[in-house]
């Protein structure tokens, strides 16, 4: 019973990686009804800008703050200048502009800072978290942060105009057209919210990962596991889905042999098609019905 409580920690604190990415893949999803293969990119790119200031003797959080304000300026030009003009392009249009930016951005993070990995600090220390050697202060902190964030964005579209317009134009475009919302700047500050929340997830992740232009990738994939887990629809079901991801990757890790780290990633792939399968709403999510 020690073993599985200690386990159960342990994935909550893995977890809380794939929840923040999975909150940032929700929030795109939920402005463009399409999952952003950039996203991790974006999130990078943004962590390794803070990075970049704190080297110019930036403090902390500063940094932080200029690079989340960084952040949502960019997704918002981002949006304006490549998928406003795809907005009624097919689907695959859509992918290809995905994956054009995926390659753009890692390919300009490695020209400007190379591949080499390099630390990150962490604002919270890496001590053992109220003396357990299974989460740390680090993230304990990071934890923090992402509920912090999912109370924020819960009080963000439930009690201001802004977000009931978001709320409204990504549910019933044609209806938010009728009473006045210009659905279309509703969808670049999705991007930009997206982009914000993305690079909070990034500097939260690289102290854990380090910080490298490939830093991303695994925990995107993790994070779009969480995201369909938990639910495209639904804020809170992402950050639970991730916990969850956490959890199930450690318990199978520890209970089933032959699970290794070579078949996590694996486990988290097979994870999305069995949700997929059985509950393609996911386990908090809304299934979308559409009159014909």
């Amino acid at each position: 019973m020690e073993l599985f409580a200690n386990q159960v920690l342990a994935g909550i604190a893995t977890g809380a990686i794939y929840a923040c990415m999975a909150l940032a893949v929700v929030m795109i999803y939920q402005a463009i009804d399409h999952l952003n293969f950039a996203q991790g990119e974006m999130a990078m790119f943004s962590t390794f800008v803070s990075w970049q200031l704190m080297q110019w003797g930036v403090p902390y959080w500063g940094a932080f703050v200029l690079t989340v304000a960084f952040s949502f300026a960019a997704g918002i030009v981002i949006e304006r200048l490549l998928f406003k003009p795809l907005a009624k392009a097919p689907i695959l249009t859509n992918v290809a502009g995905f994956i054009a930016l995926y390659a753009i951005i890692n390919s300009v993070a490695g020209l400007i800072w190379d591949f080499t990995i390099k630390q990150y600090p962490t604002p919270f220390g890496s001590s053992p978290f109220l003396g357990s050697q299974l989460i740390s202060t680090h993230q304990a902190g990071m934890i923090g942060i992402t509920l912090l964030m999912l109370l924020l964005l819960f009080f963000f579209f439930r009690f201001t105009r802004v977000g009931l317009a978001m709320r409204a134009a990504a549910s019933l475009p044609e209806s938010a057209r009728l009473v006045g919302i210009n659905t279309s700047w509703m969808i670049a500050l999705g991007w930009g919210m997206a982009s914000a929340i993305g690079s909070i997830a990034g500097m939260m992740i690289a102290p854990v990962v380090f910080l490298e232009p490939n830093m991303m990738l695994g925990v995107l994939i993790y994070g779009f596991a969480a995201a369909v887990l938990g639910g495209l629809s639904s804020p809170f079901g992402a950050v639970m889905g991730g916990f969850l991801v956490g959890i199930f990757e450690n318990l199978v890790g520890t209970y089933i042999p032959g699970v290794g780290n070579e078949l996590k990633l694996p486990i988290a792939l097979a994870l999305i098609i069995v949700v997929l399968v059985v509950k393609p709403a996911g386990l908090f999510g809304r299934a979308i019905v559409k009159r014909v």
